[in-house]
């Protein structure tokens, strides 16, 4: 009976009985009971057109297919791991888990003794990973198993081993996998452990004939142990049960966001490649760190729900490990994963596996489905003796090989699970690189001295008089070196990876920034791919900044200018234009993000140019979301902020982070305005750059607010009028100020630079400009169809035409360089707020829109000049300091 006091459907209805030999105790625990007997330890169900195994036992302690305290799962776990080591006499030995259902379990037994070495068979064929061997499972869903540890001599060695898996049904498995093993390294001890072991009197005397074949002692440590009975003719009555309903829909689909959690690159996430007993301690205090940004997160989200925290296929213990934190600090929380395996779903009192989903696997090359059961809260199985106040956020915690398109896109695991009304928050994690753990595993055995640094960003390896900066992209882009593309296999082995006094670029993954931690954007309003230089002084007086921008001395990407902070009449004035302006940019972030969509599709990553683009980027994100109405379906896209620098182009670590967490294809380049179009220039030379080295292709197509310069086809409008995030700084931006560039603060392996002005808070008008343009989204919706309509009939095809008046500017007043002509009404209230200017140029005298102009420029001692015949309705010129 389950904890209800229900008798199995399938015992009930189908005569599948199980039947308890003994229970083996170690230790009594608050969490579970002493005694374990069989029928606790598992619940009878059945597998779906398995000619072989109409059955399936549906552990009711390792979180697979039953949502599970994860402190029983732990302790379960813990319980078998004391077994091992009972057996085991205090030797250290070596743990191997089987894939994909043993991979966390194997990893909670390792942990418990402390073994040399934790490794677990894998199904996923890591190409950047040499695979040491392989054993087939004949019964299962997915037969092979791979070896790749890092490097091999971390498991191959003479050590005991211990082989985990969840059930030890007939044997067969483990037998075939000690036979290869042993014929590939022979070892005088193995131990085989699980949470039940169903094998008959003659399976288990099999294992005492192939011990003595291969001369060797094998032990087999359970919880408890027993028999299944199975009736005649069970396969056929199965097969003629209706076909079960997966996938199910609910009125209305539930919510989707995602957050990245930190990760050290020099710490597996999981022992796919191995992980030792010298990673535990690094190991723990990243689960900690995981932990704290995920309750920060699940805080800020969904304060006071409860958490089903889900592990996706071998990706097991992490995800474990994360549940057992959020439960430990207050939040209900239970714990299971996906699977490949398809079973037999039906909703009845008494049979475990009620609900059903089956969904495309997200990693490149697969394409098999794939399956996860129940992901609900219920008393049946043992959750809690009743339901929880509110409805559980599932927490599907992924690495980045399975963080892809196919994740979200139609069929997927995040699609499938909302469109059951779900409310579904994706939880990122690196993945170990295996080279990264092979350079670091392989110096460590040698003489060479070995030292990492800074969270396994750089690798210095000194030995035979060279001075060698040694370094590993975790997943290859464009910012690579040649050598790490053209040798990714054998790219670490010994000395001849780089030539002598050679220095390669070697890297960590860095994560993106959020809000309140960077900046005074809400957490899911933007990512930023940028790296905090909030404690470090950039800022440069401005005449001095601009003699050395301009004498070549330095690059204006360098440094800072000292963030102007205009007086009360002019914030004043800011206040008013902002409030004559919200319907007008309301209609032109309605107008562009429908242009996005109606072009692009529904599935687009916003990718905002910081920092001008990151406010509008949050407004098209906010229309997508909540602004539409009811006639279209609500977006929940994705929004990232990057730097783009002038001659510098954009950056290619953010763009490597981009491609691997999304489709390229699906990401659209935002920004604020264009004036002459230098950036548009610059965006499509960059991805054209960052494509011909190797990195992916991504659309140059920018989508802006307004686009007077006429250089772009994705606008709202080509009016050149006040944006009102151009009236001020980073007191406007998120307190966020402009990106830096600077090769003495950013690494090869870092994302550019920005600061977060805090302590400008009391000035912070962010919020208060993307709320009052939100809250004029209910008047401009029956505007936004004509608005639409006319730029889409309308002649989109950039002319140009900005940067021919801005030449001819540049060559009436003697200007040098056109990069000192700044046009539109955006550009020349950035050059009165944060360059050394010389001049306002302007069409109309008395222009209302230009009221804040006039402000700045008279206290800044600036001109102010009529030219009648203006292409722009005005200009800012910077002045020549060289001259």
């Amino acid at each position: 009976m389950n904890s209800l006091g229900l008798v199995p459907w399938a015992t009930e209805n189908l005569g599948i009985e199980l039947r308890h030999a003994e229970s083996f105790v170690v230790h009594a625990s608050d969490v579970l009971p002493a005694e374990l007997p069989i029928d606790t330890l598992l619940l009878p169900g059945l597998r779906r057109n398995n000619k072989r195994r109409a059955h399936l036992l549906v552990s009711t302690v390792l979180g697979k297919h039953l949502p599970t305290d994860p402190r029983v799962v732990l302790d379960a776990g813990n319980r078998l791991g004391d077994l091992v080591r009972e057996v085991l006499g205090g030797r250290a030995a070596v743990v191997l888990g089987f894939a994909e259902t043993a991979t966390g379990l194997g990893h909670c037994v390792a942990a418990r003794i402390g073994a040399s070495c934790y490794l677990h068979s894998t199904r996923r064929d890591v190409p950047t990973a040499a695979t040491l061997t392989g054993f087939e499972e004949g019964h299962s869903h997915a037969t092979s198993h791979l070896l790749q540890p890092a490097p091999a001599d971390i498991f191959v060695n003479d050590l005991p081993l211990v082989l985990v898996d969840d059930e030890i049904s007939t044997g067969a498995t483990a037998i075939d996998a000690v036979r290869a093993l042993h014929a590939f390294s022979p070892r005088a001890h193995y131990v085989l452990a699980s949470l039940v072991d169903m094998r008959t009197a003659a399976q288990r005397a099999e294992f005492e004939t192939v011990a003595a074949e291969l001369g060797a002692t094998i032990d087999t440590v359970c919880l408890a142990s027993g028999s299944t009975v199975l009736p005649d003719g069970l396969v056929d009555a199965v097969t003629e049960m209706p076909d079960p309903e997966l996938n199910p829909i609910a009125a209305q689909r539930g919510s989707f966001g995602r957050v990245v959690l930190p990760w050290p690159a020099s710490v597996p996430e999981g022992g796919r490649h191995g992980i030792l007993d010298s990673d535990a301690v690094a190991f723990e205090s990243a689960v900690v760190a995981a932990v704290g940004v995920l309750r920060a997160r699940l805080a800020a989200d969904a304060p006071g729900r409860p958490a089903i925290v889900l592990g996706h296929e071998e990706l097991m213990y992490l995800p474990l490990r994360l549940a057992v934190g959020l439960a430990e600090s207050g939040t209900p929380t239970r714990y299971q994963t996906t699977t490949r395996s398809p079973a037999y779903v039906l909703d009845e009192p008494g049979y475990p596996l009620r609900r059903g989903f089956r969904f495309t696997a997200p990693e490149v090359g697969q394409e098999q489905p794939r399956y996860l059961y129940n992901a609900a809260w219920s008393a049946e199985w043992g959750a809690s003796t009743a339901a929880p106040a509110a409805n559980p956020i599932l927490v599907v915690v992924i690495d980045t090989p399975a963080d892809t398109a196919e994740l979200v896109a139609d069929g997927g695991l995040v699609d499938v699970l909302t469109a059951s009304g779900s409310d579904v928050l994706l939880a990122v994690l690196p993945e170990a690189d295996p080279r990264m753990l092979h350079a670091e595993r392989a110096d460590s055995g040698r003489s060479d001295s070995c030292e990492v640094v800074a969270d396994g960003g750089f690798v210095d390896v000194t030995g035979s008089g060279s001075d060698v900066m040694l370094a590993v992209l975790p997943v290859v882009g464009a910012h690579g070196e040649d050598a790490v593309r053209e040798r990714p296999g054998d790219l670490l082995e010994n000395d001849d990876v780089l030539e002598s006094n050679a220095v390669s670029q070697v890297l960590a993954n860095p994560v993106p920034l959020h809000g309140p931690e960077f900046g005074s954007y809400a957490r899911e309003e933007v990512s930023w791919l940028l790296k905090d230089l909030s404690e470090i002084d950039l800022e440069a007086d401005v005449a001095e900044r601009e003699r050395r921008i301009q004498s070549g001395a330095a690059h204006y990407a360098e440094s800072l200018p000292i963030e102007y902070q205009p007086d009360a009449a002019y914030r004043s004035l800011f206040d008013e234009v902002l409030a004559d302006s919200a319907e007008r940019l309301a209609l032109a972030v309605a107008t562009v993000s429908e242009l996005v969509v109606a072009e692009r599709g529904n599935d687009v990553v916003l990718v905002s140019l910081a920092r001008a683009g990151t406010p509008i980027g949050i407004l098209m994100r906010r229309w997508l979301r909540y602004g539409r109405g009811a006639d279209l379906p609500s977006l929940d896209v994705p929004h990232y902020a990057v730097s783009i620098v002038r001659d510098r182009g954009i950056d290619a670590v953010a763009l490597d982070y981009l491609a691997r967490h999304h489709d390229p294809a699906s990401v659209v380049f935002v920004d604020g305005w264009t004036g002459k179009g230098a950036i548009t220039r610059e965006l499509t030379e960059a991805l054209d750059a960052y494509h011909a080295a190797g990195g992916a292709r991504f659309n140059d197509e920018l989508a802006v607010l307004a686009d007077p310069g006429h250089c772009v086809r994705t606008y709202g409008t080509r009016d050149d009028f006040l944006i009102a995030s151009a009236c001020l700084n980073s007191t406007v931006s998120g307190l966020i100020s402009r990106t830096v560039l600077n090769e003495t603060l950013i690494g090869p392996g870092d994302f550019h630079g920005a600061k977060f002005y805090r302590d400008l808070a009391v000035d912070d008008v962010s919020e208060r400009l993307l709320d009052t343009v939100s809250d004029a989204f209910d008047a401009v919706r029956p505007r936004v169809p004509a608005a639409l309509a006319a730029v889409r009939d309308g002649d989109r095809t950039p002319t140009w035409t900005g940067w021919a008046s801005v030449d001819r500017v540049r060559e009436e007043y003697g200007i040098a360089s056109v990069n000192f002509v700044k046009p539109g009404v955006g550009e020349t209230t950035r050059v009165l707020l944060r360059r050394l200017p010389w001049r306002v140029l302007v069409r109309d005298a008395d222009a209302p829109e230009h009221a804040h102009i006039r402000l700045l420029a008279a206290a800044r001692g600036v001109p102010v000049e009529v030219v009648p015949d203006l292409a722009y309705s005005c200009m800012g010129l910077i002045k020549d300091v060289q001259q």
